[in-house]
């Protein structure tokens, strides 16, 4: 039992004889026997070679196939350079960077992650990034909350359903009003807010929607200004190479998931939330942010700022009880962008937009399905189809596509499908797909 253990048998007796006991078992004495080793159903032991080759044997029975769904989270390429780099053991385990001069490269990646999500969104300010997209909106809320010293927020139905679930839970424990407005057409316009804003916090928004739509906000900034509420935007930020940014829409803080920065899907995480917003709301936005500043000798050094240590855990009075993030995954998506670069995000996002566009200008030709909306989308769309869903699945699957995605089973219309294309989806993929979906008519 100690074959991994640095500790010699020595040592081992002699730290015993220090604590009083005769043998390592007897701490365990105040464990009913009953629980102590139970009978396991295991089989054999392998070898290490055996083992490999029975988890190869279970991987083969595995049938793989190829995503063109969305719905939050997108099969998008990522650069063979970012795994070597990042499970580098400085970086694997690197110490919480709250002692900066132990911790610079940490810092130094933090600061440009926030660099690199301030050029995306338009904004001014970000910090080193949230959980994830959905955790990163009810953040959002929180801070428009605190900001604002109001307790109601507006939410548009086109919000991801699951984003709009996490909104309702952190909502109820702070006792937040939370009123979903109901659009018609698949998008929010601005009639379809309330006259009366003077008691409401903050609208909230996403761009593209759950339904693959882009939605126009123009005029929604001045609206809620002239109320003295705010704006928040939850957005895809491998859109923002192409298009309207929520620092052009006027918007307050912007958040959104950062998956779609080269992030794999791995099986549905660990994902990454980023989060902007405004100088005259730094104070309040939670989480880490990192500076830059220089050191007695004058080279750049970087530090926490603007925050101490502990202000994110006083309970109450706290904007946020976020005090930490995954910041391996910051570095990720930092080393992606760097990869990338401003042509590459953009290439990358041009081919998603035309793969989408192929798709649906075929598909929409089907008798069976139709466009319910007719409105501008990006790289995913949705459909109404008067076949069963679960006839189309089943036709792709047996020629190893993972497509369509069922919207009914995120509580919305029976019938909507959606697809989602990015840019490692090849034009005989696509093709394949149209002639399966073809061979239903």
């Amino acid at each position: 039992m100690f074959k991994y253990l640095p500790h010699t048998e020595e040592d081992i007796q002699a730290m015993l004889q220090t604590i009083g006991v005769a043998s390592v078992n007897d701490l365990f004495t105040d464990i009913p026997a009953s629980l102590l080793n139970p009978p396991l159903d295991l089989p054999p032991t392998h070898s290490e070679i055996e083992l490999n080759a029975h988890f190869k044997r279970l991987s083969d029975e595995v049938k793989c196939l190829t995503p063109v769904i969305g719905a939050g989270a997108y099969d998008h390429y990522t650069p063979s350079i970012i795994r070597p780099l990042i499970e580098r053991q400085e970086f694997l385990t690197s110490y919480t960077p709250y002692q900066p001069e132990i911790s610079q490269g940490t810092l130094h990646y933090i600061f440009e992650f926030q660099s690199m999500i301030t050029r995306l969104t338009g904004m001014d300010v970000a910090n080193a990034s949230m959980y994830d997209g959905s955790t990163a909106t009810a953040e959002a809320m929180f801070m428009a909350c605190a900001i604002t010293k109001r307790d109601k927020v507006l939410v548009s139905d086109t919000l991801h359903p699951g984003v709009l679930n996490i909104i309702h839970t952190y909502a109820h424990y702070k006792g937040i009003d939370v009123v979903v407005l109901k659009t018609s057409g698949g998008a929010l316009r601005l009639q379809d807010l309330p006259a009366d804003l003077s008691d409401v916090a903050a609208l909230l928004v996403q761009t593209p929607n759950i339904y693959g739509i882009i939605e126009d906000y123009d005029g929604f900034a001045d609206t809620l200004h002239a109320a003295k509420a705010l704006f928040v935007v939850n957005q895809d930020p491998a859109t923002l190479s192409h298009l309207k940014t929520p620092g052009e829409y006027g918007a307050d803080i912007a958040v959104g998931e950062a998956q779609t920065l080269g992030v794999p899907l791995s099986f549905g995480g660990p994902y990454i939330g980023y989060m902007a917003t405004l100088h005259p709301h730094v104070r309040k936005l939670p989480g880490r942010i990192c500076g830059m500043t220089v050191d007695k000798d004058g080279k750049p050094a970087f530090t926490l700022t603007l925050r101490a240590r502990e202000q994110d855990i006083r309970r109450d009075k706290a904007t946020s009880n976020i005090c930490s993030n995954q910041s391996l995954l910051a570095l990720f998506v930092t080393i992606y962008l760097s990869t990338m670069g401003k042509e590459g995000l953009h290439e990358a996002s041009q081919m998603s937009l035309n793969g989408a566009h192929y798709l649906y200008e075929h598909l929409v030709k089907l008798p069976y399905l139709s466009d319910p909306f007719h409105q501008p989308f990006f790289k995913e769309f949705t459909l109404k189809s008067t076949l069963p869903v679960a006839t189309l699945e089943h036709a792709l699957e047996e020629k190893g596509f993972l497509a369509p995605f069922d919207l009914k089973r995120l509580g919305l219309e029976e019938g909507l499908i959606s697809f989602a294309v990015t840019e490692k989806r090849t034009q005989e993929e696509l093709d394949l797909l149209i002639d399966v979906l073809g061979g239903l008519s």
